[in-house]
């Protein structure tokens, strides 16, 4: 059965490498650092001239500059780009967009009709979607259109808006609360923020509209103070401390210019200080931005909130509900909604909001070493999967991933899949890059090698494509486009202690930890000070008169183990076992009443060594990022396709994590997105809950608590953890 996935594996991948390879006369090249015309032109196999003259704002090869987006022939054919233009339209000064939308053709729409719809030249459009130079207009097309300021001939325009200082912990919701705009204006006036990512950083500077009164349109006598200029006061000291511009204060203050500049003793009118009590940051509030058609009735219900505290919190609402608003709720309500980076999250059914119009383009890169296994020796390629991790890994997670395929295009949403057998093999990962044109995908899922992983991201990054890693927690760099669908080990730590904490009252805590272990150890002792240290000899085994005289009989015993030794897993469990035995030699039957936890479960604690009746006496628990799959709808599945093989771990995530990807580009044909309005999403055995750590990537902070319990492993709640105890 085994060697039946292996061949259904690589005839997939076979049949699925070419479903995006229809033919293109064109496609575009971003100038990365180092990059020359020459290099560029042999990379694609044309002529530099060809390169030249399809790119007629490239006069030589010396305009070939990093970040120069060059649309490159592929059929060696110079590709004509409008050249009806006047010389004075050539000299014209190209105005630049505020920002993007985008647009997704539909039937019988033409360039004209959507250059009336957008107010914008065919010229404009086609500059930012340079595949209309050489290709008609097409339905599914997915267009970005320009968004340029309205012309406003008035210079003094600029005094209704000011420069803000972005505090610490302040996010754009919370700003544009403060500034009573909506998130997308805030956007809008400042262009330059980051498309991709809602980081703002303490000490930024933002372009926002003066708050009513401050302008100078807005000028009523009982928002402005006298002021008398003390020595050696400037106009840019003033500003800065009033928070107003200079030339504001001088527009105020005629007398300025008629007496040459500020002097001692003068007296003038500035705005009032703002009241800077109650700062609204994320220390203290959590937000929600008002969608269209929403009503403050149901808004109150999701919200959790009343109609009073809401108007009390925003009274802008007194002029009126409208979509975009953004609404402040206090910190406490965060425990009863579903909350990321202190935006409250809209409920979403993804498989009720699924998008058919949209056609993700999935990317596999995964081990399979084909490159190694012979199919004609049976036995050999059996061997070979029940001893190679990485291969049954690859294996099972894809044929998973087949699965959930399968399940998605029952939904009624066509995927195109390529799939690439990376060989474990970095420069083959290089070769892969090299030769494949991957710009348009959506998604690339995998590889699982660091180094691999590390080359992909690197190379996505430039198309802005979402890497999911299948099995990595983390990486030693930066990757702000790399989804790590594996928690952290801190993430999975701080779960069980928090739980733990919240119900401990004064059970005894030991901690047996090896010198592997010590973070750990620490962690664990930072939630329990009083916990005592077990003594370990040699670090492999305990100090077995010191540990038992450790042991309470009066209280109930909480053990953390925190090795990745089965042996030692061996001898701890055996131990604790006996000792929690009832002592039949006395007539009260006193016993000695232990519980055993580990934070960081590994394979250890699944070796064949252990005993699975000594975990389920002691009520092992653990911290884990998945939980055993039911009988579910997947499980079904999988069995049919696979003529009843059932699935393993590694089948289950590779369908989970499939699955997931999947949902979520139906719903929003962009994975970035969408994890800034999708929260925790459930599947077979694995959640998700991805939080952006900005510049680093993207983390998974869903994960269970798992319990032996009668010779079985089940996952349990922290009510349950509650009763239990």
């Amino acid at each position: 059965m085994k060697k039946f996935i292996v061949k259904l594996c690589a005839a997939v991948i076979l049949l699925t490498s070419g479903l995006l390879s229809a033919q293109q006369k064109y496609t575009t090249h971003a100038v990365k650092e180092g990059e020359t015309l020459q290099s560029i032109s042999q990379q694609y196999r044309v002529t530099p001239y060809t390169i030249l003259q399809s790119n007629k704002e490239i006069k030589t090869a010396a305009d070939v500059k990093p970040n120069t987006i060059l649309i490159i022939p592929l059929d060696g054919s110079v590709i004509q780009l409008e050249n009806d233009k006047t010389k004075d339209e050539e000299v014209q000064e190209e105005q630049q967009p505020l920002g993007f939308s985008r647009h997704r053709v539909r039937k019988r729409e033409t360039l004209f009709g959507l250059t009336q719809r957008y107010e914008i030249t065919e010229e404009q459009l086609k500059r930012y979607n340079r595949q209309l130079y050489s290709e008609p207009l097409k339905k599914g097309m997915v267009l970005r259109i320009p968004k340029f300021p309205e012309p406003d001939p008035e210079d003094e325009r600029e005094l209704d808006f000011e420069t803000y200082t972005v505090q610490p912990k302040e996010t754009r919701w919370s700003i544009a609360h403060k500034y009573g705009i909506t998130v997308d204006s805030l956007i809008s006036l400042n262009p330059d923020l980051s498309k991709s990512s809602d980081y703002l950083a303490a000490g930024q500077e933002l372009k926002l509209p003066r708050p009513k009164g401050d302008s100078l349109e807005d000028q009523q006598v009982d928002l402005f103070t006298s002021y008398t200029v003390p020595a050696k006061m400037t106009l840019y000291s003033l500003g800065k401390e009033y928070e107003i511009p200079s030339d504001s204060i001088v527009k105020l203050n005629p007398e300025i210019m008629k007496e040459g500049g500020l002097k001692e003793g003068m007296i003038i009118r500035l705005p009032k200080k703002r009241d800077k009590t109650g700062i609204v940051n994320t220390d203290n509030f959590i937000f929600y931005e008002v969608k269209p058609k929403q009503n403050l009735f149901r808004l109150t219900q999701n919200l959790k909130i009343t109609r009073d505290e809401l108007y009390r919190l925003n009274p802008d609402l007194e002029n009126g509900l409208k979509a975009g608003m953004v609404l402040k709720l206090p910190k406490e309500k965060a425990v009863d909604l579903d909350v990321k980076n202190a935006l409250i999250l809209d409920k979403i059914n993804l498989l009720d909001s699924m998008d058919l119009g949209n056609r993700p383009k999935v990317v596999f890169m995964l081990p399979f070493r084909l490159d190694r296994i012979n199919f004609n020796d049976s036995k050999k390629t059996r061997s070979q999967i029940e001893t190679r991790r990485d291969l049954a890994l690859s294996l099972g997670f894809y044929s998973g991933a087949m699965v959930a395929l399968d399940s998605i295009k029952k939904l009624g949403l066509s995927v195109d899949v390529k799939t690439f057998d990376t060989e474990l093999n970095q420069n083959k990962v290089k070769e892969i890059l090299f030769r494949e044109n991957l710009s348009d995908a959506n998604a690339i899922i995998g590889p699982i090698a660091s180094g691999a992983l590390n080359e992909v991201a690197i190379q996505a990054a430039s198309n802005n494509i979402p890497v999911i890693s299948p099995t990595a927690s983390d990486s030693e760099f930066s990757h702000g486009n790399v989804f790590f669908s594996v928690p952290k080990d801190d993430i999975l730590r701080q779960k069980m202690l928090s739980h733990l904490a919240k119900i401990h009252k004064d059970e005894n805590v030991i901690i047996i930890a090896d010198s592997t272990h010590q973070v750990a150890h620490d962690t664990i002792l930072g939630r329990f000070p009083t916990a005592q240290i077990a003594k370990i000899i040699d670090n492999k085994s305990l100090h077995l008169d010191e540990f038992l005289i450790q042991l309470s009989e009066e209280k109930e015993n909480w053990v953390f183990l925190e090795t990745d030794q089965a042996n030692m897993v061996s001898s701890v469990s055996s131990i604790l076992n006996s000792a929690n035995t009832p002592n039949l030699t006395t007539d009260n039957e006193s016993q000695i009443k232990v519980r055993m936890f580990t934070t960081s479960y590994n394979s250890a604690f699944e070796d064949d060594a252990i005993s699975s009746t000594h975990l389920s006496n002691l009520r092992f628990t653990y911290p884990s990022f998945y939980r055993v799959a039911n009988d579910d709808s997947f499980t079904k599945a999988y069995q049919k396709r696979f003529k009843g093989l059932k699935p393993d771990r590694y089948a289950v995530r590779g369908f989970d994590v499939t699955f997931d990807v999947l949902l979520k580009l139906a719903h929003k044909n962009n994975l970035f997105e969408t994890s800034k309005i999708i929260g925790l999403t459930e599947y077979t055995g694995n959640s998700f809950n991805y939080f952006n750590d900005w510049t680093s990537g993207y983390y998974n902070r869903a994960c269970y608590l798992m319990e032996y319990d009668s010779l079985r492993i089940k996952e349990i709640k922290l009510d349950d953890l509650k009763s239990n105890l």
